[in-house]
């Protein structure tokens, strides 16, 4: 497959995404789109993965209108497409759903909830299907919510955040958690956004509890790998 990916700040990055490819020999490209005067045609990639960033999709920085034409664009050709966190609100809004601050700041580690019966996931025929828990833990890191696109359906939630994924169709999936994560992404991200960390908040949790929890990033890219694996089977099933 060739991936692109789209990325908003330096610290983060594809982390453990740039090994699942690299190991299985897909080509993948990645773009800081706050860089870039001229985003790539649909035409060039398989797969688009929109990663994070501290903004929020309403400061309405230049370069998003560019970035949400293209994933709409990928979105209607049928592309695999990805969120995570702020990319996932990317195509939220790129479909016409609002992004509003949520109720609780999120991060760290918390438990999500899958939502999908396995009647619903073969109805839907989505490639993410059979793939999650129905119980999971995920890295958050966010302050502001999707609401879920109307011609999207809702597959996660956790205490903090209804609306924690979705998928459209066969081949859109957004994420409002990080299963990417490495520690060492994790440590780059807690340094930049010091400032959240030490607000606090009854879903905050502190750098050293995020950082400290081996086994949940192990557990979060084993997910990944296994959600991407699917992905990439999909693509060789109808190609």
């Amino acid at each position: 497959m060739n991936i692109l990916i789209l990325q908003h700040v330096p610290f983060e990055g594809p982390a453990v995404i740039r090994t699942w490819a690299t190991s299985n020999n897909h080509q993948l490209r990645c773009i800081d789109v706050s860089q870039t005067l001229e985003l790539p045609s649909i035409n060039s990639f398989d797969c688009l993965i929109i990663m994070g960033g501290p903004m929020s999709v309403n400061d309405q920085l230049t370069w998003m209108q560019g970035e949400m034409d293209l994933i709409r664009a990928a979105v209607n050709a049928k592309r695999y497409v990805i969120g995570i966190c702020l990319g996932a609100q990317l195509i939220a809004a790129s479909l016409a759903a609002s992004i509003t601050a949520n109720q609780h700041r999120e991060i760290g580690w918390f438990e999500a909830v899958y939502h999908l019966s396995p009647e619903q996931e073969r109805t839907h025929r989505h490639w993410s299907s059979g793939i999650f828990p129905l119980q999971f833990t995920a890295l958050h890191w966010h302050g502001d919510r999707f609401e879920i696109p109307p011609q999207a359906t809702a597959i996660i939630s956790s205490k903090a955040c209804d609306n924690q994924a979705f998928i459209v169709g066969e081949h859109t999936l957004a994420l409002q958690f990080h299963l990417e994560f490495d520690r060492a992404t994790a440590a780059r991200v807690a340094q930049a956004c010091q400032n959240e960390l030490l607000e606090g908040g009854q879903y905050v949790q502190t750098e050293q509890q995020i950082l400290s929890n081996e086994q949940a990033f192990n557990d979060a890219n084993g997910l990944l790998f296994l959600l991407l694996d699917a992905m990439a089977k999909h693509f060789l099933a109808s190609h």
